[in-house]
């Protein structure tokens, strides 16, 4: 995790000398643009409340597809999707594992079986630019609010399909889908160059799924998965933008 920190940190001081020499010695400063930007976007996010008890540290890869206006707000739909592989669910599959966590195939050997969290959140965000530079007027604090929909499961991986208990649908008994809505806030550094050269946000946001489980039977633990719950992340997140921004002449200009 400290790798981890330690690179985002680098990333970030990297172009950190970029736009404070672009606000240092930059031309005056530019009236906000309005046009479509395309947004990449990373996440590391550490859960809490029930997302803690199955899940650890995992990661969200995704994009947005968003409108900014001459006074800075921003707005448009966005996709993420949810990676990892810290499974903390200790009765997972107790009942087809042996004592070493390892299972039988049909003809007695011993296999190893991948578990990994996967997921994804889909919905709209809409939020403004603070500004805060002197010589860029789309440069300062984003603040970013989002709501919408996430799921995310427990992906059971059987390579060779060898595992009569993990062949089509009887996996759904030990999946522990959950799915519902989402809200989100983000607050972090926004810049755009001027010159269209370096375009990027970065900071903090925080996610609570009001969700449900999703299975009308777990064979482990011989019960129903339908309680409700709250999963939270706490993410850094990062992004880059391509932005089409419309001039006054209403040419389109790709940064």
């Amino acid at each position: 995790m400290k790798k981890q920190l330690l690179l985002l940190l680098a990333f970030f001081a990297s172009f950190s000398t970029s736009f404070a020499q672009s606000d240092l010695f930059g031309a005056d400063k530019l009236p906000p643009r309005k046009g479509v930007i395309f947004n990449v976007n990373g996440n590391l996010d550490f859960p809490g409340a029930d997302m803690a008890k199955r899940f650890g540290t995992s990661y969200r890869v995704g994009g947005a597809v968003l409108y900014k206006t001459t006074s800075n707000w921003m707005f448009g739909p966005k996709m993420d999707f949810i990676i990892g592989n810290d499974i903390k669910e200790d009765s997972l599959m107790y009942n087809i594992r042996n004592k070493d966590g390892f299972f039988y195939n049909q003809n007695g050997e011993v296999m190893g079986v991948g578990i990994f969290q996967r997921g994804y959140m889909v919905g709209l965000q809409a939020g403004k630019i603070f500004n805060l530079s002197k010589r860029n007027s789309e440069s300062g604090v984003l603040v970013m609010t989002g709501a919408g929909f996430m799921q995310h499961k427990i992906n059971i991986f059987d390579k060779d399909k060898s595992i009569s208990q993990l062949r089509g649908d009887y996996k759904k008994g030990y999946d522990r889908l959950t799915n519902g809505w989402y809200l989100e806030q983000y607050i972090g550094y926004n810049y755009f160059d001027p010159n269209g050269m370096v375009n990027f946000h970065i900071g903090l946001n925080v996610t609570a799924g009001f969700t449900q489980g999703r299975r009308d039977y777990l064979y482990d633990v011989m019960r129903t998965d339908d309680k409700s719950r709250l999963d939270i992340l706490f993410g850094i997140r990062g992004g880059w933008y391509i932005p089409v921004f419309k001039r006054k002449s209403e040419e389109m200009f790709f940064e």
